[in-house]
């Protein structure tokens, strides 16, 4: 799992499959979310953006609630999903993918 350190999102998620968590941390059901996207590290790279460290990137992409999940494929996005999803609702995404 990364955690974004800075706001270069689009050279990170530039070659490969993603699933971006924009989060923050006094979100709840992003806590609950965690669990199920450490299930999911062996079938696609995670990035974890924290939306208050950066709300230039949350803005960019349209992040008006909180956990949002973007999947991205070498660079273009894909699929967005908004709210607690469990590990086979996302399952199903990332096969689409």
């Amino acid at each position: 799992m990364i955690y974004l350190d800075n706001d270069n999102l689009k050279d990170v998620v530039s070659s490969g499959r993603f699933l971006v968590d924009f989060y923050a941390t006094w979100c709840g059901p992003c806590k609950m979310l965690e669990s199920v996207l450490e299930g999911l590290e062996d079938k696609i790279n995670i990035v974890k953006v924290d939306i208050d460290k950066f709300p230039n990137l949350a803005s960019e992409y349209r992040v008006m609630s909180v956990p949002t999940l973007i999947f991205f494929v070498d660079g273009e996005k894909k699929e967005e999903v908004i709210g607690y999803h469990d590990e086979d609702e996302l399952l199903e995404v990332i096969a689409k993918l």
